[in-house]
Order: structure tokens, then sequence, then C-alpha cells
């Protein structure tokens, strides 16, 4: 694994890491399923909070005695799906394959005193650094993706140059119903649909659980909130993008505590479901600006979330006329710009036995311009830009007096690998300039030959062009035979500095080394043409690969509600 930083000649900087190849390391166990059927009664049950109302897991110790044979009959009916209706697994989900290595499960493991083995922790990093990724409590009995584990937070919290970890799993409405009943039932989009007998019956076995009363999916949802960390409102909540976010909260001791499933106060005659885990906030004004995607009509929803948590009225997407996968999406002053990618969704293709999520070679991949205060979709307008598919953005802002808008991405050549092979998926940085006077695309250039994802920028330079002169260099680091990092996320110096070099400061990540089984918290000097490392933290346990992180500094942490 390597990370690095590069800045070509278009006015930004990107922090990037990229895999040479791919890992294969011994197995590692996780948590085998029990037989156990009643779902119990716990001191640790959270809140489901579903239009600000409470929602129990269960009624009653009546409910729970009658719905146990139930349960055993579907645990049954699951078993021989996966034992004798499956079609044979393939690599790409096949879970022996791919939850191995660093992909691998780990345990929570409670707040634990870290060594710092190399150099002295900035004061700049007092605060917390936590990074969100899928890790499934349970062993699956069938196919698997790496996308749907559930979501585990592994948080470092640093104060005067000391520091201490954790890893907690997101107490989701998934996470807790399959904790008490022993055992994964919750369906999969992206695997529980293998071979049509399997996913005829898979599909029946959903709606007899939910008609039985096994799990309610449209009050309680059923996310994993496995994806990110954002700042909303002046909360801190981990996201999902199959389901709406879920608060958790830093205690002083250096935990993660999960406070509940939250809707933001959306208007009880809304269909707020799920949101994506990628919103954009305005650094000044405290907005959050986000999207939702459907299966039906209207297939796009864009809206925004006020500094005080409020959540304002959809704008309804109608011309999206199929349902794109859309991960994530770009803002800058004045408008909102979404992909409409060749990734989409199409239950039918699940009574073929397939996966409803699928890949359109014959669709046109486009963007959708439309103002970011807009009520409706009336002044919104499409472009034509084939063979764009993001897989995360960059950046984006305006020049020309606003006439001209500038994206920056990193696009995935193949997308056909994007689902069963993504491990060798390439991703390549690309900058489009689009006009807005003339709606089309000025100019569209592939900014790097290497592959490059996963590109978090200095958080008060979303929407705005880089201040100061470009270097025209890219510092790496190699982290080493058998080393892996998870993404990177850069720290300015002086936050509060207006006048700072955009890279003054220090680009942070884990990092695990599979030959001593040690992951570390790596500090380093982003001005640095090799990366220089200031500080190593060794930590109490593994950091698996995941996916998105986020550094809140500890006085932002006291003024979270």
């Amino acid at each position: 694994m390597a990370i690095q930083i590069s800045a070509p000649p278009t006015k930004y900087i990107i922090i990037s890491s990229y895999s040479s190849k791919q890992l294969h390391h011994e197995r590692i166990s996780f948590h085998e399923p029990v037989k156990k059927f009643i779902i119990s009664s716990t001191a640790e049950r959270i809140k489901l909070k579903t239009k600000n109302k409470t929602v129990p897991l269960m009624d009653d110790h009546n409910k729970r005695k009658n719905n146990s044979l139930l349960s055993t009959m579907f645990k049954s009916i699951d078993d021989f799906i996966c034992d004798f209706m499956d079609l044979p697994l393939r690599p790409h989900n096949d879970p022996k394959n791919i939850l191995s290595g660093n992909l691998a499960p780990v345990d929570e493991l409670p707040p634990t005193a870290c060594e710092v083995v190399e150099g002295s922790l900035p004061s700049c990093l007092d605060g917390a650094y936590l990074l969100n990724g899928p890790n499934p409590q349970f062993k699956p009995r069938g196919p698997y993706h790496h996308f749907e584990g559930d979501g585990m937070i592994h948080m470092i919290k640093i104060n005067g140059g000391k520091a201490t970890f954790c890893s907690r799993y997101v107490k989701t409405y998934k996470y807790m119903l399959e904790r008490d009943m022993g055992y994964p039932i919750i369906p999969s989009p992206f695997t529980s649909f293998n071979g049509v007998m399997a996913s005829i019956a898979r599909v029946a076995l959903g709606v007899a659980r939910v008609v039985a009363g096994e799990f309610d999916p449209v009050t309680n949802g059923y996310g994993t909130a496995n994806t990110s960390v954002a700042v909303i409102g002046g909360k801190l909540y981990a996201l999902g993008e199959g389901d709406l976010p879920y608060e958790i909260k830093v205690t002083s001791d250096g935990d993660i505590t999960t406070l509940g499933r939250r809707d933001f106060h959306s208007a009880a005659t809304e269909e707020f479901l799920s949101m994506t885990a990628h919103p954009k906030i305005d650094p000044e004004t405290g907005e959050a600006f986000a999207f939702s995607y459907h299966i039906s009509p209207p297939r796009l929803r864009f809206f925004r979330i006020d500094s005080h948590g409020k959540k304002q009225p959809d704008v309804p997407i109608f011309s999206m006329e199929t349902t794109s996968l859309i991960h994530d999406f770009f803002v800058t002053k004045n408008y909102a710009i979404f992909n409409d990618v060749q990734i989409c969704m199409n239950p039918s293709e699940i009574l073929m036995g397939k996966p409803p999520v699928t890949i359109d070679l014959t669709k046109t991949s486009r963007f959708g311009v439309i103002k970011k205060y807009a009520k409706d979709e009336s002044e919104m307008w499409w472009v034509d830009v084939p063979g764009f598919n993001i897989s995360h953005a960059v950046n984006a802002w305006e020049e020309d007096d606003g006439d001209t808008l500038v994206v920056v991405a990193a696009n995935l050549l193949l997308v056909e690998q994007s689902l069963e092979k993504f491990d060798l998926a390439e991703m390549k940085m690309e900058e489009i300039r689009i006009s807005v006077k003339n709606k089309e695309v000025l100019l569209r250039r592939q900014l790097s030959t290497r592959v490059l994802n996963l590109p978090p920028i200095h958080p008060d330079l979303c929407r705005k062009k880089k201040k100061v002169c470009i270097r025209h260099s890219v510092a790496s680091r190699m982290y080493g035979p058998g080393c892996t990092g998870n993404e990177p996320f850069f720290v300015p110096r002086e936050p509060n500095d207006p006048d700072a070099d955009e890279d003054d400061g220090f680009v942070v990540v884990y990092v695990h080394d599979e030959n001593t089984q040690e992951s570390k918290f790596l500090v380093m000097d982003a001005k640095s043409p090799i990366l220089e490392i200031v500080a190593a933290v060794k930590l109490p346990g593994r950091v698996p690969t995941a996916f998105h992180g986020l550094f809140v500094s500890e006085s932002r942490l006291s003024k979270l509600s």
C-alpha cells in the first residue's frame, strides 16, 4: 500500500491511497451464529428514533415467546436456502475469501491507552479521529459482499500528546436485532440473490419475516451505518446510504456510544428513509446538502439540512429515468452536480436470480446540474459525460464569475469491475469543466496515470480554488511489504489561519502490518516530499480495511450537543 499527495496544475490538493496488488493473508475466525431464537430484553437496548418516536424491538414477553417458534422455522428455511438452493459461491462472493487478511472482522475494544513509539503528537491533533467501516458480527451463511458488513468505528482520541484507542459497533437496528437473534436475518441487495430459486425463496422468506413481525424495515430501517462519519447540525453521525444516519457520541473517557437513528425532524408527510453517506457540509453556513435515490419515481431527491439539524423539503428529480446508485456528488457555491452513473438498481433482475444492482453498459453517463437552493427541478439540466462513473468526489468550484463549473473526481475506468472485481478496478483522477451558459463539457482530462481513490482534501477548501501557487510534484510514501493503509485524512496545522498554505498540516492514517500483526496510527508532514513521519502510535487492536474517516478537534467535540 502507498499514500500520496498530488498537486497537479489544477488548483487543488489531493490526498489519496492506492494498492499495487491484492494481498492474500491467513484467515481470521469471527463470531459463529448461535442457536438462540428468542429476542431478549437488554439494558443496552438503543432507542430507534423514527419520526421522533422511540420504537422497541419487541412489544412484550408474550410476543417474543410466540415469535420464537416462527423464528426457528425461518432460520431452518434460511439454512436450507444456503445449503441446497444457492449457486456455488465464487471468489467475489465467498466470505471465506473476502473476510480474510485485514478484511477479517475484529471484536469490539474498549478505550485502551496507546504507546507513542515514534516522535510526538502535534497539539493540533488534540481531538478524535474516527474511521468507519464494515465489520460483520456473524459469519455469513451464504454469499457476502464487503459493502454489507455491520458498521464499526475505530477511534483514536488524543489529548496533550497522549492517546487512547477503541473500536465500537454502531448499534443500528440491524445490529441489535441480529445480535439478539444470534444470527443474521436481514437480506442484502448485493448478495442475497444467488440463482433463480434461491432469489425467489429469499424474497418470500423476507416478506414472511416482515409480516410475522420479526423485523420492520419500514419503521426502523435496515442499514449498517458502515460508510462514513459526519458532523451535521452540531451533532456527530455514522452514515450508510441504505438508511438514515445514526447519532453517536464521543465520551470523555474516549469511548463511543450510539444514541439512535435520526430523521432530522423531517415532515411526517415525507418519505425519508435513507440518505447519502457523503453529505456536503458548507463550512460557512453549517448547512448539509444531501440526496437519496429510489427504485420508483422520483428516483432522486435532493435536500438540505440546516445548521440547526432540521431537514428542509425534498426537491424531487423526475428527470433521472433509471435508478442510479449515486454514491457521491459535488457542491459548488451555487450548484449541486449529480453523476447519473452506469451502476443501476433494477429489481426485475431478482426474477432472473441476479442481484438487483447491475451495470448498464448501454447507458450514457451524464451530469445533472441544479441550483443549490432550487425549490423544484424546473431549471435542472443534464450534459452527457460518456464513461464517467464517479467513485468519490474530490472537489468542485466555479470560475469565470460562475459561468464555468470545475469538478474533480476518481473515475471508475472499467465500471463492469466495480461490483465483482472491485479490488481490480482502476480509479483515475479526472478534471471536467462545464459551461453553465452553453450547457456543455468544455474540457475533460485525466490528471494522473496512477490509480487514486479516497481523496479527502483540506476541509475548509471545499467549493474553493486553491489559494496559493501550485507545486508540480507528487509526495508519496510506501508503507512497506505486507502493509495495508486505510483512507488518509488531512488535518491543518493552523485551522483558524486563513492565510496558511493549503498543505500546511498533517496526513493521518491507520496502517496494518501483516508481518508483525500490528496496527499503527501514523502522522505525516503533508509538506514533506517523502511524507516524513512526525509521530507513530502503536495501537492495542487491529484496524481492518475500512471506508471513510473524520477528524474532530477537541474544541469542536466539546461543542457537539
